[in-house]
C-alpha cells in the first residue's frame, strides 16, 4: 500500500448548514455523534477588585436550545442580560457556576484560577457532558473531549449561556460588595480599572476585595504607606514567574 506523505492530507470537512446559524460548532459536534455539549466562560478576569466567577451550560437540543438574543454577554445591556439568565436557566439542560475569591486569586495567580473555576463548573454539571467548548483557551482536566474556541462567546450558543450565566452573577455579586464599601463603586465599574475606581483607590487604599497582585492595587497599598512604588499605568496583573 503506498504511504501519502503527511503534507499531501487534507482536514476533515466540518460543514456547516446555513440554517445553523448561532450554533455551528454544536452543530457540528451532534452530527459527530456527542450528545451533551457544553459551553463554559468566566466573568471578571480583568477586574482589579472581586471574584472570578466562571459558569458551565449545557442548552437543550433543537427549539428549545435556540434563545433569540443570545450572545456576548458584554455586547448586552444589563437588563437584557438579566431577562437572557432567566430563560437560560430555565431551559438549560444543566448549569453551574463557581466563583473564586480575590485571596485565592492573589494566593494561586489568576491563570490558574481561571482555568480551576472553568474546571470546576463544567465538573458539577449533571449530566455530564460529551464534549466541552471553552471560550478563548483550553482547559485540562475536564471530563471529555474539550475545545478552546477564539471569541467562543460569539460564535457559540453553549458559551454565550455560560458567559451570561458568569457575567450576571458576578454582577449581583459585585452590587452586594457595594453595599459593604460604597467608598469604591462596585455597583458601578463592578471591580475594573476605571477613572472612578482610580480615584476611590488613591483616596481610600484598597479594601479587602480588591486583588494585591494588580500594578495598582499595588500602587495604591505604596501610597497608603508613604512608599513610592513602581506603577504599571495600565493596571494589569503583573505575571510572576511560573504563570501562564
Amino acid at each position: 500500500m503506498a504511504l501519502v506523505p503527511v503534507s499531501d492530507l487534507k482536514p476533515p470537512r466540518l460543514v456547516v448548514r446555513g440554517t445553523e446559524r448561532f450554533t455551528p460548532f454544536e452543530a457540528v459536534l451532534r452530527r459527530a455523534g456527542f450528545g451533551q455539549i457544553a459551553g463554559a466562560d468566566e466573568a471578571g478576569r480583568g477586574a482589579c477588585a472581586g471574584p472570578l466567577t466562571a459558569a458551565a451550560c449545557i442548552l437543550p437540543r433543537g427549539k428549545r436550545g435556540e434563545i433569540e438574543g443570545l450572545t456576548d454577554s458584554k455586547l448586552l445591556t444589563p437588563a437584557v442580560r438579566e431577562q437572557l439568565y432567566d430563560e437560560i436557566l430555565k431551559r438549560a439542560v444543566a448549569w453551574s457556576v463557581v466563583s473564586i475569591e480575590c485571596d485565592e486569586i492573589d494566593r494561586i495567580g489568576l491563570h490558574v484560577a481561571n482555568l480551576q473555576a472553568m474546571r470546576r463548573a463544567v465538573r458539577q454539571l449533571e449530566p455530564a457532558p460529551a464534549y466541552v467548548l471553552t471560550d478563548g483557551f483550553p482547559v485540562d482536566g475536564l471530563p471529555g473531549p474539550g475545545l478552546a474556541v477564539w471569541k467562543g462567546d460569539q460564535v457559540s450558543v453553549s458559551i454565550a449561556a455560560a458567559s451570561i450565566i458568569a457575567k450576571v452573577t458576578r454582577d449581583r455579586r459585585m452590587r452586594e460588595l457595594d453595599a459593604q464599601h460604597p467608598e469604591y463603586g462596585f455597583a458601578i465599574h463592578k471591580g475594573y480599572n476605571t477613572d472612578l475606581h482610580e480615584r476611590a483607590l488613591r483616596e481610600h487604599g484598597p479594601c479587602t476585595q480588591h486583588r494585591r497582585r494588580y500594578a495598582n492595587v499595588r500602587r495604591a497599598v505604596a501610597m497608603r504607606a508613604g512608599e513610592a512604588g513602581e506603577y504599571d499605568a495600565s493596571g494589569l496583573l503583573e505575571r510572576t514567574a511560573g504563570e501562564g
